[in-house]
């Protein structure tokens, strides 16, 4: 019975959401971008940054701390640039969530226009599983692509022995719903396991697997509650793309990882905040019109992915799959699944919210 999860409608989970962050002072429509959020994550069966990640990162670092790590109701500015194709935002500690929405909402129409669309923003707040906002890209028909710097420095670089680096992730998905029913989505953490699988599994009594995690001595650790940073996955390469994110987020506006999340204890002058990154591509910008066999460009996508799945590889997964069986899994349920443990957790945030919470019509899958 420990896989055991349960149907939780929709309406309630949003509803439950809405209020847990409007209690906490976010505006109505911060609160319904959350839920929107939280629910396309758990939709595609994304445990590690669902609506329970997200309220314990505003617990942490967010609306519920000084100096805040999030400002309630604050608005975005957007800077004068003489790029078209481009905008540059200060998010002013805005709702990670709602600025994520809104900047590729933006990218959208800018490709639509110019053929590609970018927003970088400053001053942000975890956005949490990129993946979503470019799932959502993709099943509009765009390629899309985010990056963002984490709130904290919990990641060692190869060869080292202190976290300097955000466990960085970054997330592309394809419009490939016609080739082959679900958007490729391509998203990670650069580091082996991101912090929120570690609370995951300690939530569930689970150990690590080897090459994860550090403990307070530098040495490596598959227990998650000695877990005192993470490393980077494939050694120098998954070193090498959260450095990217590092460099993007020095590009925009940011400023030392090791002090990112820590504004109490800042030096005068420096800054500890997150970036953003944002980019959406029009596919026809991309076509040379000279497919094979006079093959169309959705035509020729598919015959892509055939052959790299065909000579024998048929059983490989496509990246994008899991998460494409788990929003199955919820349209056949009618509701978003999660385990007795998660219940226990929503529980508390509905006693916070002051809102009633009964699981027992909650189906048992």
């Amino acid at each position: 019975m420990s896989d055991t999860q349960f149907v939780m409608p929709v309406d309630v989970h949003n509803n439950l959401v809405e209020a847990a962050y409007r209690k906490r002072g976010y505006t109505d429509d911060e609160a319904k971008q959350a839920s929107r959020f939280c629910e396309l994550a758990a939709w595609h069966g994304i445990k590690t940054h669902n609506a329970l990640k997200a309220l314990h990162l505003d617990e942490l670092f967010g609306s519920q701390v000084k100096p805040q790590g999030c400002v309630p109701g604050a608005t975005i500015d957007k800077r004068d640039t003489k790029f078209a194709a481009s905008e540059q935002w200060n998010g002013n500690f805005k709702l990670g969530q709602a600025v994520a929405f809104e900047a590729m909402d933006t990218c959208m129409k800018l490709a639509d226009k110019y053929g590609v669309g970018q927003v970088s923003v400053d001053n942000a707040f975890h956005y949490l599983w990129g993946g979503g906002y470019v799932i959502d890209a993709a099943n509009k028909g765009y390629i899309a692509y985010t990056n963002c710097t984490s709130t904290l420095a919990e990641v060692v670089p190869f060869g080292g022995k202190f976290p300097t680096l955000g466990t960085n992730p970054h997330s592309w998905a394809f419009p490939t719903t016609d080739a082959i029913g679900f958007p490729i989505c391509i998203d990670w953490a650069t580091s082996t396991v991101a912090m929120g699988r570690v609370q995951q599994f300690k939530r569930e009594g689970k150990t690590l697997p080897p090459g994860s995690a550090v403990d307070a001595n530098g040495k490596e650790t598959t227990d998650p509650n000695q877990v005192k940073a993470l490393l980077p996955f494939g050694a120098h390469k998954g070193y090498g793309l959260s450095l990217i994110n590092e460099l993007y987020g020095g590009l925009i506006g940011g400023s030392l990882p090791t002090l990112r999340g820590k504004p109490a204890t800042k030096p005068a002058g420096e800054k500890t905040v997150s970036n953003f990154y944002f980019q959406v591509i029009h596919p026809d910008a991309m076509n040379c019109g000279g497919y094979a066999k006079g093959r169309t460009q959705s035509d020729n996508l598919k015959a892509v992915i055939d052959d790299i799945l065909g000579h024998g590889n048929e059983s490989c997964l496509l990246p994008g799959q899991i998460e494409a069986r788990s929003a199955a899994a919820s349209a056949r349920h009618n509701g978003l699944l999660f385990t007795a443990k998660e219940l226990d957790e929503f529980k508390h945030v509905a006693d916070e919210a002051g809102i009633s919470f009964d699981t027992s019509s909650f189906a048992a899958v």
